[in-house]
């Protein structure tokens, strides 16, 4: 069998997978309390041919140096040697088919990092090339408006073997720096990494997938960028900075002040119902305006009233904007549960696990009584809180 007839013979394969793929049942997902990180892509993030692929090295890279990290993701393999398992890697998808199901995943999972290399098999199967860069720069979209806070780390695409097939490649990628470029002027969170020249054709087992030594040099150029990046990965012995970004103390009570009014986050008429609405009011020190961070996993919290123990919640599951903010009896669901983000001068949004948005004074009123809901993360003095500890 000649270069070519091998080169077409796993090209085929990579294609013909992408069927199978579509049938994959739930994971059993791994989580040890790290930085969320999802790798995104194709079979070479699954790890054709060498099972866990880059994640391999990625882990032992990651724990070697001291940091924890939470591989997430709806796809499960990879040899014991791979700490955490989990991952979003489609043998055979292509951009379109990512970006499909892109928005589900990102809810799901809610990742930090998300390491994305994908457009191997738009080139493969000569799908509409010249519209590819459009594509891929819908799909960071989507990942940036979904996931507001969370870093995205876009690889140009790995080389192939066959010239022809190369050549497109790199036309692909010529493309991405220009596009991850204009995310970054519109204040996105997006980083480039140059994982085509991380490899040669050498590094290649069948023309398209990585050998193990390749599949590990692509662990050494994310574990580079990811270092480049703080925060990305947390910090070496402290598992998630967007968790816990002042220190947060799960024995104290804290009011929380709002950064435009400089007013306090209140439970209405000091209630013990559930449902009872949650608005800001002039600082009083009163139960009703002092809050405990209760540790739901994974980076998350609940906020506990002081006076009635039952904790913030978004009504009816809503991913709304605009749905209230209420109170309601602690089922620690994902409406429940909240991550703190970093804003500038110490700073806090709370983003809420289930529907990706941030907990916000309505129309940045200043005024007692002022409705609290939640609505996209834009960052605005409205949605940003300081947390004072009181007890």
């Amino acid at each position: 069998m000649g270069p070519r007839t091998r080169w077409l013979t796993a090209a085929a394969a990579v294609i013909m997978t992408a069927a199978v793929a579509v049938q994959t049942t739930a994971a059993s997902a791994e989580s040890n309390g790290g930085v969320r990180v999802m790798p995104l892509g194709d079979s070479i993030t699954e790890g054709t041919q060498v099972p866990g692929g880059y994640r391999i090295g990625l882990w032992q890279r990651v724990t070697a140096n001291g940091y924890r990290v939470d591989f997430v993701g709806s796809q499960f393999n990879g040899p014991s040697s791979l700490g955490d398992h989990d991952h979003e890697g489609h043998p055979g998808w292509r951009i379109d088919q990512i970006d499909a199901n892109i928005v589900g995943w990102l809810r799901t999972f809610t990742p930090h990092t998300v390491l994305l290399h994908i457009g191997t098999n738009d080139v493969l199967q000569n799908f509409n090339l010249n519209t590819a860069p459009n594509r891929l720069s819908a799909l960071i979209d989507h990942i940036t408006n979904t996931a507001p806070t969370a870093e995205v780390f876009v690889a140009q695409i790995t080389p192939l073997a066959n010239a022809t097939q190369d050549s497109a490649a790199r036309n692909f990628n010529s493309t991405i720096p220009g596009i991850v470029q204009s995310k970054v002027n519109a204040g996105k969170r997006v980083h480039l990494v140059d994982m085509h020249s991380a490899l040669t054709t050498a590094d290649l087992i069948d023309g398209i997938h990585p050998t193990a030594g390749g599949y590990d040099k692509m662990a050494a150029t994310w574990y580079s960028a990811l270092r480049s990046v703080a925060g990305s990965i947390g910090d070496p012995g402290n598992p998630s900075p967007s968790a816990s970004p002042t220190g947060i103390d799960v024995n104290a009570w804290y009011v929380l002040l709002n950064r435009n009014s400089g007013k306090a986050l209140d439970v209405c008429a000091v209630s013990t119902a559930d449902g009872a609405c949650v608005q800001q009011w002039t600082r009083t020190n009163g139960t009703n305006q002092q809050f405990r961070f209760v540790d739901s996993g994974g980076g998350y919290y609940r906020l506990r009233a002081r006076h009635s123990s039952k904790v913030l919640d978004v009504y009816n599951w809503s991913t709304a904007d605009g749905a209230a903010i209420v109170q309601w009896s602690d089922h620690n669901g994902a409406n429940q549960q909240f991550r703190l983000a970093q804003s500038s001068g110490g700073y806090l949004r709370l983003i809420n696990r289930n529907s990706g948005k941030a907990v916000e004074v309505q129309g940045a009123s200043t005024a007692d009584g002022g409705r609290v809901v939640q609505y996209a993360d834009w960052g605005g003095t409205n949605q940003q809180w300081q947390l004072v500890r009181v007890a």
